[in-house]
């Protein structure tokens, strides 16, 4: 029972990993009753591919639609979700009326839950989707709007060339379509010989703590044979910082330099963090050259610690780094943040440039006082917009009605043909007709949104072409409850609680330094597990130790422990904070590791008086250090729910003990590996052009040479 689902009026308790099953339930509500948005689905969905790729048999009109859509989905019937999902019939049938009541009025909003939780989670946010397209709730009032539409990304000043390599340690052959990096399998690629680190850069990412099967990590960064050297760039310390070469404090918001911009209302803008004293003591008149000359402690600011070791890398510019970070204004000179900046705000920021001019200051100047920008116009319907015939020019349409633009991943012969930096997303094609007019449409190959993919299909799963339900890898029908087996949910938090920072909090600690196991009352009965008893958790590759909490606030069948607790130092004397205790790390001899904990945060003297005033001791266990590698075979995204057995302590047993045995989660690993469908995909490439993804490198980087 989450803090949301107190407040709301209908609360479904599904088990985990059967979301897509109750969302697929509601569609087909909807589509029977006659209570979704045909119209909408008629303009911006990609029905006639739908109908011919997977109804040939049927005449490709839009009348037809409704009637293969039923047809699709008569499984997802009410009976059958409250069987599979564990929910009352009645309440879903409200709930689809409900939604069939209010279209084009649909909000809804998917995180960690299901969607990082299971197999097949990236499907639980495809389905989510799908009732807000059934509604045509995309991008209205009270509807809503894909995350990146109000979210302002400014074009750097200087613009380097993409990279021309591919990097096989983070973005593997075996997951072509993962939405991001598949930085969590990185020490098992080491340990399976994919690869050899030189130098690795943990920047404010504490992997050891925050991923699972951190002793896996640990492995490494400790083997200089798999990773040459580790600088951890951190504010704070933290867990992989005791297994670092170098550790060098990096700037917090208040420290440094940085823009930002986040999803807050119908709208974009762009915030200016600066370094405080900074700025502070150049407004009394000093020159101040880096911030650490002005930063407590000497903390550098990242981007100033990148430039200056460009210029130590390459002094005479012949790597071809140097350039990268060099004065405009003064060649021959490093690039200074005040001159960066200038030129971002200068020249990417539409109406800022206007806004400063009307007070007589410079761009740089109106972010310093104001510290942020709202950028003109609303983000509602964005798809709907008109495009203009300047940007469609060089453009041809095609038979689709999508305008392709030669050279660009919607249009070319060859990757060679494609130059410069591809869009972060979609192939670069600038419009879709829409009843004879251009409009901007969706990043998609087809500019439509696509209930059927093609691009899932070419790429190895016809299967998960249309919304559908995956069974995860923690369905319940799968568990033994009579040998206690259950369903761990490690994905949720308190809300006082926030991934590795909340340690470094006083106030946040002193509300929240405990995470007991929730456990239903009959499942603590069945079990044998006593009122705050200790409860030993056995996972796939090792077991830790909590404290319980029976609650009704869980369906009975699921226990959870938040996450963000559980930190941990090594010495005793060093990297205190307000939420770490002394713990040990040893291996046995069958080469399992054990982490103890010694004691827990206590009061002691410091700088800060306040830290003598500590007097809770608990804080919590690590239990990401007990979980497998669990790649989603077609996301690539790591899932969190865990099939673990749950016991009562046994003999020997200490609140927060941890054990691990990283051999078998490397076989797990290889298990899960033989999951995935590797590339390449159609053309021979490692990936869709289309897709998403960060500093994309060239074109010709995404064919794929064995």
């Amino acid at each position: 029972l989450s803090n949301t689902a107190s407040k709301a009026d209908h609360w479904f308790s599904a088990w985990p990993g059967t979301e897509a099953f109750l969302l697929l339930a509601i569609a087909r509500l909807l589509i029977l009753d006659g209570t979704w948005d045909a119209a909408f689905f008629e303009r911006w969905v990609n029905w006639e591919t739908f109908l011919r790729e997977s109804r040939p048999d049927l005449e490709p009109v839009f009348a037809n639609v409704g009637p293969a859509l039923l047809e699709l989905y008569a499984e997802y019937t009410p009976e059958a979700a409250a069987r599979i999902c564990g929910i009352d019939e009645d309440r879903l049938r409200i709930v689809a009326r409900t939604i069939g009541e209010g279209l084009g009025g649909f909000a809804s909003h998917t995180w960690r839950a299901s969607s990082a939780g299971n197999e097949g989670g990236w499907m639980v946010a495809r389905c989510l989707q799908f009732l807000t397209v059934l509604t045509g709730s995309v991008g209205t009032v009270g509807g809503t709007n894909a995350n990146g539409w109000n979210k302002f990304m400014p074009v750097t000043p200087i613009h380097p060339e993409p990279q021309g390599r591919w990097n096989e340690m983070q973005w593997p052959i075996e997951y072509p379509l993962s939405h991001h990096e598949m930085s969590f399998l990185l020490p098992h690629f080491l340990k399976a010989g994919r690869g050899y680190l030189d130098t690795y850069f943990t920047r404010v990412y504490n992997p050891l703590w925050t991923n699972p099967d951190g002793f896996t990590w640990m492995e490494v960064l400790r083997d200089t044979d798999k990773i040459g050297c580790h600088v951890a760039l951190t504010p704070t310390w933290n867990e992989s910082a005791w297994f670092a070469d170098y550790v060098l404090p990096m700037g917090i918001a208040s420290e440094r330099h940085d823009v930002a911009s986040f999803e807050t209302h119908n709208g974009r803008w762009i915030g200016f963090r600066q370094p405080v004293a900074r700025r502070h003591r150049e407004l009394d008149g000093e020159t101040i050259q880096r911030t650490y000359e002005a930063n407590p402690g000497e903390v550098w600011e990242e981007q100033e610690f990148f430039i200056d070791l460009s210029w130590r890398i390459a002094p005479d510019g012949s790597l071809g780094i140097r350039s990268q970070f060099e004065s405009v204004q003064n060649p021959g000179t490093p690039l200074t943040l005040d001159e960066y900046y200038s030129m971002l705000f200068e020249g990417s920021v539409p109406g800022l440039p206007e806004a400063a001019e009307a007070l007589g200051i410079t761009p740089l100047e109106y972010m310093r006082r104001k510290g942020s920008f709202s950028l003109p116009g609303d983000q509602m319907q964005v798809y709907e917009r008109d495009v203009p015939a300047a940007d469609l020019e060089g453009a041809v349409r095609d038979a689709d009605g999508v305008w392709r633009q030669p050279g660009t991943a919607g249009s070319h012969g060859s990757l060679e043909e494609i130059t410069g930096h591809m869009p972060f997303i979609g192939d670069g094609s600038p419009a879709v007709d829409i009843d004879g007019e251009p409009k901007l449409g969706f990043p998609t190959p087809s500019r439509k949104l696509e209930f059927f993919s093609e691009t899932i299909r070419d790429w190895g799963w016809p299967e998960y072409s249309m919304p559908t339900f995956i069974r995860s890898q923690v369905h319940w029908e799968d568990l033994d409850m009579s040998a206690g087996e259950r369903i761990l949910v490690p994905t949720f938090r308190i809300p006082t609680l926030i991934h590795t920072r909340s340690s470094n909090s006083q106030w946040l600690n002193e509300i929240s330094h405990r995470h007991p196991l929730w456990l239903h009352p009959g499942d603590a009965e069945e079990l044998g597990i006593e009122e705050n008893g200790l409860v030993r958790i056995t996972t796939r590759i090792g077991h830790f130790v909590i404290q319980a909490w029976r609650t009704e606030g869980i369906r009975p069948g699921v226990v959870a422990a938040s996450h963000h607790m559980g930190r941990w130092r090594l010495e005793d004397d060093k990297a205190r904070s307000w939420g770490t205790g002394k713990a040990s790390i040893e291996q046995d001899g069958d080469g399992r590791w054990k982490l103890q904990r010694e004691q827990g945060v206590e009061a002691y003297q410091s700088e800060d008086p306040d830290t003598g005033l500590i007097w809770w001791t608990d804080t919590g266990v690590h239990q990401n250090l007990t979980f497998p590698v669990q790649p989603d075979p077609v996301s690539g995204m790591h899932c969190w729910l865990q099939r673990v057995t749950v016991s009562p302590a046994e003999p020997g047993d200490a609140y927060g003990d941890v054990v691990v045995d990283t051999g078998a989660s490397h076989r797990i690993f290889e298990e899960w590996l033989t999951k995935a469908r590797p590339g390449p995909g159609p053309d021979g490439l490692r990936r869709p052009l289309w897709f998403a993804r960060p500093v994309k490198p060239k074109a010709t980087a995404y064919r794929y040479d064995a």
